[in-house]
C-alpha cells in the first residue's frame, strides 16, 4: 500500500504561482499529482508586490482564464482595486491590473487546492531526479523518501541556490526567512543541462502608522471595472486607494554616497538583474539628471499595517534604505517592518526546452516559472498552466498544447524563452508581440475558446456562456452594417444645421470616424444585449470589442494577412537530429546558436538571436531539399 501511495502521474516541485497552476491544470485533466513544497504554509504566496496584471500581464491573466487557470478567479475574489491601464494609447496596449489582498489571495488558492481529490501536497525538499533510459521515473527527497512519476514539473522560483543580499550581509535563503533549495541544480547539471545565475529584488515594507498620509496623493481605481475572469458574477469590488509620493534630491544624495555598499555595484552579486524593474540605486545612478522618481505606497492586504513601496527595490544596507526614505516628507518618521533585499538564484536557460516546456534532453521533465529566467507572477503562472497541461498530455501520449505568437501572449512568452538568449529576467511587454493588435485583452475568449474546449480546459457551462457572448458581438457587428436613417445621421452630427450633414450610409462607416463612439449609435442596434440579460460589465466589454473591431478593421485585416504569410515558414519542421555544425553555408554564429537551441520549426529558427535572414534562406533550401 505504501508503494502505491508514493506513485503519481505527475510530480510538481514548488508551490509558487507556476507550481499551483501546473498542479491545478493536471488534476483537472484527471492526473494524480504530488505538489512538493519546502514550506506548506507558503503555497500560493505573493512574495513580492500585492498586485496582479499590468501592461501585457493583464492579457496573460485573461488568456489563462479561458484556459482554466486559478489566478484570474482568485484575483477577482481578493482584489481591492481594479484599473485599466494605457487608456490614452491604442487599444492593442490597454491592460487590466488589480491591487490584491495578498493574504486573502493565498487563502483562496489553498482552499481551491485542498478541494482537489487528485492532489497530494507534500512538505519536503527534492534533491535528485531518477531516470530510466533518459526518461523521468521519480524524485528523491532530502528525507530519503522516493516519489515515483513518469513526468515532473520543476517550478523552483528563486530557491535554487538562493542567496539574499542586504548591503554587505549575505544569507542563504530562497526568500527572506525561507530555506533555499540545494541539490536540483547539481542533479540537472550532472545530466548535461546548462545553468546560470540571475538576480531580482524587492523593496522594503513600511509600518503604515509611521507614514504621514496627509503628504501623499491618494490614487483610486476605475469605477465599474470588468473582472479578470469570465466566470465571475455579481462583480462589485472595493476601490481602496494606493498613495503616490516622489523621491527628492536629499534621498538621491544618500543613495549616491552609499552606492559602493550596494551588492550590485560592489560586485558581490554575480547574477544579472531585470532591466525593466531596476533597483532604486540603479535608477539614480543611470538617470543622474532626473530630480525625482515616482513611488507607490500599496497596502498588502485590507487593514494592513504593512506597506509595499513600489518603485524602491533595493539591496542597500538597511540603515541606508531607512535614511534615504526619511528624506521624503511623507516618510520623515517612517519605520520598517522589513528591509528591501536582492536575491540571486540558479536558473536554466529555456532554449534547452521544447515549445511544450519539456526538456529536449530528458523526456517527461518540464520547467516553468523563474527557473526559466522569467520575472513576475503572471509569467510564472502562464508557464505553469502550459507545463501542467503538457505533462498530462505527455503521460497520455497526446500532442502538446502549443500557442502561436498570433494566438496569445502566452505563445509569445514561451516562444521568446525558447528561441532568444536569456541574459536577464524576462518580463512580458506588449512591445514583444508583433501581432499585439490581434492579442487584445478584450478578445482572449475569441482567440482561445475553441482551443480550451479541444484540450478539455473549460467547463461546458462557461463554454456555452462565452460562445453566446461571441455570438452577440457578431450579431451587433452585422447589424451595424445596415444604414442609418437621415434622422439618425443628423443626430450623430448636432452641428449639421450649419453645414450639410453627411449622406446616409451603413452605421459602421460612421463608427470608423474618430469622433464617433459606440455609445453614439442608435440603441436599436444593442437590443440583443438586453434580451440576453448579459452582465453589465460584459455588456460594456461586448460594445468595446464591437467598436474596436470596426474602428481597427483595416489594421486587423493587415495583421491577419501578415500571420498567413508567416505561417508558411513557421510550421516547417526541422529534424531534431540535424547537425548544424556541418552546414558551412550559414554563419558560424548561427551554427553555434542553432546547435544549442535546436529549434523545432523554421519559424523558431528565424527568431533565434544571431541568426540572420540569409541564414534562414540557406536553411530553408536545405530543408525543402
Amino acid at each position: 500500500m505504501k508503494h502505491k501511495e508514493n506513485h503519481f502521474n505527475i510530480i510538481v516541485v514548488g508551490g509558487g504561482h507556476a507550481g499551483v497552476e501546473a498542479a491545478y491544470a493536471a488534476v483537472k485533466l484527471k492526473q494524480k499529482v504530488a505538489l512538493i513544497t519546502l514550506d506548506l504554509s507558503s503555497v500560493g504566496r505573493m512574495s513580492c508586490n500585492p498586485a496582479v496584471g499590468g501592461i501585457a500581464k493583464g492579457q496573460l491573466v485573461r488568456e489563462m482564464d479561458v484556459l482554466g487557470a486559478l489566478m484570474p478567479r482568485t484575483t477577482d475574489t481578493a482584489g481591492v482595486q481594479f484599473k485599466l491601464l494605457n487608456l490614452s494609447k491604442g487599444r492593442s496596449v490597454w491592460s487590466p491590473r488589480a491591487q490584491v489582498d495578498k493574504r486573502r489571495y493565498e487563502r483562496c488558492i489553498k482552499k481551491a487546492l485542498l478541494g482537489l481529490s487528485g492532489l497530494k501536497i507534500v512538505g519536503g525538499e527534492v534533491i535528485n531526479l531518477f531516470l530510466n533510459k533518459n526518461k523521468l521515473s521519480g524524485v528523491l527527497l532530502r528525507s530519503g523518501e522516493t516519489l515515483f512519476a513518469p513526468s515532473v514539473v520543476l517550478t523552483c522560483g528563486t530557491f535554487l541556490g538562493g542567496l539574499v543580499h542586504v548591503g554587505e550581509k549575505k544569507t542563504q535563503a530562497g526568500r527572506m526567512g525561507e530555506h533555499r533549495a540545494v541539490g536540483i541544480t547539481e542533479a540537472l547539471t550532472s545530466l548535461g543541462l546548462r545553468s546560470g545565475r540571475l538576480k531580482t529584488g524587492t523593496p522594503p515594507r513600511l509600518y503604515a502608522p509611521s507614514v504621514n498620509w496627509a503628504k501623499t496623493v491618494a490614487v483610486f481605481g476605475d469605477t465599474g471595472p470588468a473582472p479578470f475572469s469570465y466566470s465571475t458574477k455579481n462583480f462589485s469590488p472595493p476601490n481602496l486607494p494606493c498613495h503616490n509620493i516622489k523621491t527628492n534630491q536629499g534621498c538621491h544624495d544618500v543613495i549616491q554616497k552609499n552606492l559602493s555598499r550596494s551588492p550590485m555595484f560592489s560586485g558581490d552579486v554575480s547574477g544579472v538583474g531585470p532591466r525593466y524593474c531596476p533597483s532604486i540605486e540603479d535608477k539614480i545612478h543611470r538617470f543622474v539628471k532626473k530630480k525625482s522618481h515616482l513611488l507607490f505606497l500599496e497596502p498588502e492586504w485590507v487593514s494592513s499595517d504593512q506597506i509595499y513601496v513600489n518603485g524602491f527595490s533595493t539591496s542597500l544596507p538597511e540603515k541606508t534604505q531607512l535614511s534615504a526614505l526619511r528624506k521624503i516628507p511623507a516618510l520623515k518618521n517612517v519605520e520598517f517592518l522589513r528591509p528591501g533585499y536582492a536575491i540571486e538564484y540558479d536558473f536554466f536557460p529555456p532554449a534547452q526546452l521544447k515549445a511544450s516546456l519539456e526538456s529536449k534532453e530528458i523526456s517527461g521533465l518540464f520547467f516553468a516559472g523563474q527557473i526559466n529566467g522569467t520575472s513576475g507572477y503572471e509569467e510564472a503562472a502562464a508557464q505553469g498552466l502550459v507545463a501542467g497541461v503538457n505533462a498530462s498530455r505527455y503521460n497520455k501520449d497526446q500532442s502538446p498544447l502549443v500557442l502561436g505568437r498570433d494566438e496569445a501572449y502566452m505563445g509569445v512568452l514561451i516562444d521568446d524563452l525558447i528561441t532568444k538568449d536569456t541574459a536577464e529576467p524576462y518580463r512580458m511587454f506588449t512591445s514583444r508581440a508583433e501581432y499585439r493588435l490581434l492579442l487584445r485583452y478584450s478578445n482572449a475568449d475569441f482567440r482561445l475558446l475553441e482551443k480550451a474546449k479541444t484540450f478539455g480546459l473549460i467547463k461546458s457551462a462557461l463554454y456555452t456562456s462565452l460562445h453566446n457572448k461571441l455570438e452577440l458581438t457578431g450579431q451587433i457587428i452585422r447589424g451595424l452594417g445596415g444604414s442609418l436613417s437621415k434622422e439618425e445621421v443628423v443626430g450623430l452630427f448636432p452641428n449639421s444645421k450649419k453645414k450639410k450633414a453627411p449622406q446616409v450610409a451603413p452605421a459602421k462607416n460612421f463608427l470608423k470616424r474618430p469622433e464617433i463612439s459606440i455609445n453614439s449609435m442608435p440603441k436599436r442596434y444593442f437590443s440583443v444585449l438586453e434580451k440576453n440579460t448579459i452582465s453589465p460589465h460584459w455588456a460594456r466589454e461586448v460594445l468595446l470589442e464591437v467598436e474596436t473591431q470596426i474602428k481597427y478593421e483595416g489594421y486587423i485585416k493587415r495583421q491577419r494577412n501578415q500571420v498567413v504569410r508567416m505561417l508558411k515558414q513557421e510550421n516547417v519542421s526541422i529534424p531534431p537530429d540535424i547537425d548544424y555544425s556541418k552546414i558551412n553555408t550559414i554563419s558560424l554564429e548561427a551554427r553555434e546558436k542553432l546547435q544549442f537551441v535546436r529549434p523545432e520549426t523554421l519559424g523558431q529558427a528565424f527568431r533565434v538571436s544571431g541568426v540572420t535572414p540569409a541564414d534562414i534562406s540557406v536553411l530553408s533550401v536545405l530543408l525543402y531539399k
